[in-house]
């Protein structure tokens, strides 16, 4: 079967409120706590992915749930803004569209979330063609979607089985259990695992950066960690490659992970060796912090060109 999409993400999407940034302890005594800036826009690691994906060229379709509400609209509106394919996005007849509100404060930030439909999504919300004609399938939040997380293995496994590659961002566990027994199912089908750097540690119990690359890339994928400041550290067959930084001095960080997936993912699939992809990332990562929220820093394919001193010829 041919395919129709580059890109398949499945995963969270929900309105994410940023408020910021404190310059102190909330006050939970009925008083007003006042912050300079804040913006209401679209939220959810896979969803935010999406975005970036479809606006450095590739073609996206987006498979999850939402609820049938005003926050659902909203969220599927800014999809279909961004070229993102959202046809397999169920609307729950019961269930909420999940709400993110993320405080800030410094280059820190608490998120609270409530579930809404995420325990609701499962692999029957994922279209069998969808999984069969796209070139690449990626999960986010594996921790927030228990039934899609049972569900992934095969998923995952069946894209492959269709010429795709495969890729997963857990994101961070809320219970702190770090699923021991099913995460090494997942990874033997994935090609790429995208943690931070605290969530490595976590999903290998390896507090030496380079010690969890290399635990989880011995699961199966290539391991790429992304590490804020410091750049990232990829792991592939037995050998370790590290890019710095981005030169950039960040504005809101919120959805900066995400960005680095969907840069990284587009330079991948444009056939970019593993080094150029990481910088591909990592210059994704940064552009999108030059802006508050989650997607309107985004980068298009030719300002990565420019941060990445390439030609559309060398990219291609």
């Amino acid at each position: 079967m041919p395919h129709h999409f580059d890109l398949l993400v499945l995963g969270d999407v929900n309105p994410d409120v940023i408020l910021g940034p404190l310059t102190g302890d909330l006050d939970f005594r009925q008083r007003e706590n006042l912050v300079g800036h804040g913006a209401l826009t679209l939220g959810g690691s896979a969803a935010i992915t999406a975005a970036g994906a479809a606006r450095l060229g590739l073609k996206v379709a987006f498979a999850g749930r939402i609820g049938d509400d005003a926050a659902g609209r909203f969220v599927r509106d800014i999809l279909g803004d961004r070229d993102v394919d959202a046809r397999a996005l169920t609307v729950d007849p019961i269930l909420p569209t999940p709400l993110t509100a993320i405080l800030t404060r410094d280059d820190r930030r608490a998120i609270i979330t409530s579930s809404g439909v995420l325990g609701a999504v499962t692999a029957a919300d994922v279209p069998a063609h969808l999984l069969a004609g796209a070139r690449h399938v990626h999960a986010s939040s594996y921790f927030l979607m228990p039934a899609l997380a049972a569900g992934l293995p095969e998923l995952f496994r069946t894209a492959r089985a269709h010429g795709a590659t495969t890729s997963l961002d857990t994101n961070d566990d809320p219970a702190r259990q770090w699923d021991p027994t099913g995460i090494p199912l997942v990874l033997q089908e994935t090609d790429f695992l995208l943690p931070n750097a605290a969530e490595a540690r976590q999903l290998s119990g390896k507090s030496a950066l380079s010690d969890a690359a290399a635990h989880l890339a011995a699961l199966g994928p290539t391991v790429v960690i992304k590490n804020g400041a410091d750049g990232a550290i990829a792991h592939h067959r037995g050998e370790t490659v590290t890019v710095p930084a981005s030169p950039v001095t960040p504005l809101d960080t919120v959805g900066a992970g995400d960005s680095f997936n969907a840069a990284f993912l587009a330079a991948t699939l444009r056939g970019l060796p593993l080094p150029d992809a990481l910088r591909a990332g990592v210059a994704g990562g940064g552009r999108s912090t030059l802006a508050r929220g989650g997607i309107d820093g985004q980068p298009t394919w030719d300002d990565l060109l420019d941060d990445l001193h390439l030609t559309e010829t060398e990219s291609a």
